[in-house]
């Protein structure tokens, strides 16, 4: 058996997995995302310790003490402070914090071939412009911390009492040169953050140290047995899918939303509206746009309304595109692609007395569509072909909402569904360090094969006519 553990945004889930790549359990925990300042997004990692706890030990005891090595998987650019203990020093800072705006400027008046070496566009939330902030504004917290760490590489620190990174989750702290495939001295020395806060990469398939006695006792684990570094959510969710090579392009719905594909040559977006990151193997990257406000605004309008989800999707069926003229703003936090931003603010317009709650659920999932589509385009630009997409994550389970998007995304979409494909493939990297298999590599022959989810329908047509009128939202042509 194999244990592997994602730390999402909002919840950590659990998975065993056996020697052939099946899924035997999923156990998941939530905690919350707090806001103690307008665009803050912050959660105390005790939270994170507990849910994992939670998680794991509600899994089938007789598979955790059969499990032989545990992997990590998790949100990607949050900040972790921590003593040399590994004892969080404050609140971790998370992807969704938007306080860094000036910071985000400093790195644009980098020189352009140093900023290019980080291969991506400055955004708030991401971990260097936290550090800038976090030592301007809490000075005596930088200086006392040992450790500046990624959400799920201080988790595995409570696991294996040692301190590591890995190249996937640094490749996107905008402190990572992604030429050189190692921390970016010249960033740190010109930007003045202490190298002496990060932790030496390890590789996602090596161990990075072995399960504490500790831990071991809190999670029903046997200790002893062998930590992988692993990966970030992304990286991750790629091997789950078994999407290690050039090729397939894969849309992730979740709290946000990924496209990505894998590529062989490191290719900076030279219009600066897409990533690009590590992933697991040396020598590849993946090409991702990414949208912030996916299933974080979906389920920001869920709550608002008190509604379940398949009252949202309900609306689909019911109200007809276009949403009777309703439109949604949905950017509760700054968006990533197309435009990056840190402003924004989400609302609805063109709402009339005939409108319900129908419409107003409509609206932000078409809105939502959009954005993917946005995201999908910008992808494209760089050279990207989509014909078909893979889909993936909980947020696109739904039939009618899987229709809605082959409708706005004008592409046949497939559907491979491994529960918790981030966990998993944290437990096929756990499998590689056990010794079960040889390379990452060979795992991709594990994959469940893919179906026919939707494809374009009648209202495909209507879909792109509303697209092409859509409104244009300032934030959106920002500059970057």
């Amino acid at each position: 058996m194999l244990l592997g553990i994602d730390l999402g945004t909002s919840s950590v889930k659990a998975v065993v997995m056996t020697d052939d790549g099946s899924v035997k359990e999923v156990a998941s925990a939530g905690y919350p995302i707090d806001s103690s300042q307008p665009g803050w997004a912050e959660t105390d990692p005790a939270a994170w310790w507990l849910a994992t706890r939670k998680a794991v030990t509600s899994l089938d005891a007789m598979h955790l003490r059969a499990v032989e090595a545990v992997g990590l998987s998790g949100q990607m650019h949050g900040v972790v402070l921590t003593d040399a203990g590994g004892r969080a020093l404050r609140p971790a800072v998370l992807w969704a914090d938007g306080r860094t705006t000036v910071e985000v400027h400093r790195y644009r008046r980098l020189d352009p071939e140093l900023l290019s070496r980080l291969a991506n566009p400055p955004a708030t939330g991401m971990a260097g412009p936290t550090l800038l902030w976090l030592k301007a504004h809490e000075s005596s917290v930088y200086d006392r911390a040992r450790w500046a760490l990624q959400p799920k590489d201080w988790v595995r620190m409570q696991l294996t009492g040692e301190a590591s990174s890995e190249p996937t989750d640094a490749s996107g702290t905008l402190l990572y040169d992604s030429v050189d495939d190692a921390w970016c001295g010249d960033v740190l020395r010109e930007l003045q953050i202490r190298a002496d806060l990060l932790p030496e990469p390890v590789a996602s398939e090596q161990a990075a140290g072995q399960l504490t006695a500790k831990a071991g006792g809190e999670l029903g684990l046997k200790p002893g047995i062998p930590v992988a570094a692993g990966a970030a959510d992304v990286a991750a969710s790629l091997v789950g899918l078994g999407v290690l090579a050039p090729g397939p392009v894969v849309l992730v719905i979740g709290t946000g939303g990924q496209v990505t594909t894998v590529r062989d040559v490191l290719v900076p977006d030279a219009t600066m509206r897409t990533n690009v990151f590590r992933t697991i193997e040396k020598g590849r990257w993946y090409s991702m746009a990414a949208i912030l406000n996916a299933g974080l605004a979906l389920d920001w309008v869920r709550s608002l309304f008190a509604v379940e989800w398949d009252e949202l999707y309900e609306s689909i069926k019911h109200v007809p595109p276009g949403a009777g003229g309703v439109t949604f703003i949905p950017y509760l936090v700054g968006e990533r692609a197309p435009g990056f931003d840190a402003g924004g603010g989400a609302s609805w317009t063109g709402i009339t007395l005939r409108h319900g709650k129908q419409h107003l659920f409509k609206a932000a999932l078409e809105r939502v569509a959009f954005a993917l589509r946005e995201a999908m385009e910008a992808l494209e630009a760089t050279g990207v072909s989509t014909a078909d997409v893979l889909l993936a994550g909980g947020g696109a389970a739904n039939p009618d909402w899987r229709q809605l998007l082959a409708d706005v995304l004008g592409k046949r979409l497939l559907t491979v569904d491994p529960p918790a494909v981030a966990a998993r493939g944290a437990a096929l990297l756990a499998g590689v360090v056990a010794g079960i298999y040889r390379t990452a590599q060979e795992t991709a022959a594990l994959a469940p094969r893919s179906t026919l989810a939707a494809e374009p329908g009648p209202q495909a047509d209507a879909y792109s006519n509303l697209y092409l009128i859509r409104p244009r939202f300032p934030h959106q042509d920002s500059p970057v």
